[in-house]
């Protein structure tokens, strides 16, 4: 009922714990705090929050528009919904070291479990896309020292992401990470790694845990969980999946309503209404008064 009942340090420390102990955490991407929700349900260990899906509920492209302001109040929103951990993107911090230091705190306070800090240029491309910049090492450095001398919750999860692999190939992308992590990264996202031997290349290179981004239609192959974690990955992200499928099924809904001007033969596609009202939890809201789950729903048909 309402939020979450577990704080969000408990949520950072069970994070930190299940990566200690060598876990693939699986953390699919939510579009909104319901879709958050559903990923618990279904059993998953972490909720994703991704930049990319942000900008786009905000119908923007993915190139650094979004404020922190906009990014945090809507992780907040996300990660109250459920008792799982969830992890922001955070772009390149939202500006200058002094910048990134607010970001992290600023996730903090809105019970985010972790975040990344990438080492592209502003205005920053989707990881996925050609044409990208990546700044110097002092400067990816001084980003990610900042976050870290910034939190104050030690179980937060700082995880630096480098571009640099598609600006100067893989070796410079292990350099990159051990520099990273020597500046105090608790995990790298090594973005848009070509096959499993680069993950395993760079997981071999650092002693933190190494983070996979399974986008469709990018640069990666979409591996299965299990070919990951033989290559070393321990958390696996799916950021834009959701918003993907939703985003699809609702332009067929809308051709169909074109076509035949109703939805009836689309009705077996749908969330009924009764799994909404489970997944909201709407019977528990009658603690507080009891008109408000005074009603049957009937699945046996439509």
């Amino acid at each position: 009922m309402l939020y979450s009942m577990t704080p969000a340090a408990e949520k950072r420390r069970i994070l930190r714990e299940r990566l200690a102990a060598g876990e693939l955490l699986r953390f699919p991407g939510a579009f909104n705090p319901l879709s958050a929700r559903l990923i618990e349900r279904k059993g998953f260990d972490g909720v994703y929050i991704s930049g990319a899906v942000l900008s786009a509920d905000l119908g923007l492209p993915d190139i650094g528009l979004t404020t922190l302001t906009e990014v945090a109040g809507r992780g907040q929103q996300i990660a109250r919904m459920t008792e799982l951990p969830a992890i922001i993107d955070a772009d390149t911090g939202f500006g200058e070291p002094m910048n990134v230091a607010r970001t992290i705190q600023t996730l903090e306070d809105a019970g985010l479990a972790g975040t990344h800090i990438e080492d592209q240029v502003n205005p920053k491309r989707c990881g996925h896309l050609d044409g990208k910049q990546v700044v110097d090492e002092d400067t990816a450095r001084r980003r990610i020292r900042a976050a870290v001398d910034a939190r104050r919750d030690p179980n937060f999860l700082i995880m630096a992401r480098t571009d640099i692999r598609a600006v100067d190939g893989l070796d410079a992308a292990i350099d990159r990470a051990k520099a990273l992590v020597d500046a105090g990264a608790d995990a790298i996202f090594p973005e848009a790694m070509r096959d499993l031997s680069e993950f395993e290349a760079v997981a071999s290179a650092v002693d933190v845990p190494i983070l996979a981004n399974m986008t469709e239609f990018g640069k990666s192959e979409l591996f299965s969980v299990d070919q990951l974690r033989d290559a070393g990955v321990q958390i696996v992200i799916w950021p834009v999946s959701l918003l993907r499928m939703a985003m699809g099924a609702a332009g067929r809904a809308l051709d169909t309503l074109n076509d035949e001007g109703h939805l009836t033969g689309q009705l077996d596609q749908m969330q009924h209404r009764a799994d909404l009202y489970d997944l909201l939890d709407y019977e528990s809201y009658n603690h507080f008064d009891t008109n408000v789950f005074n009603f049957t729903i009937d699945t046996s048909g439509r």
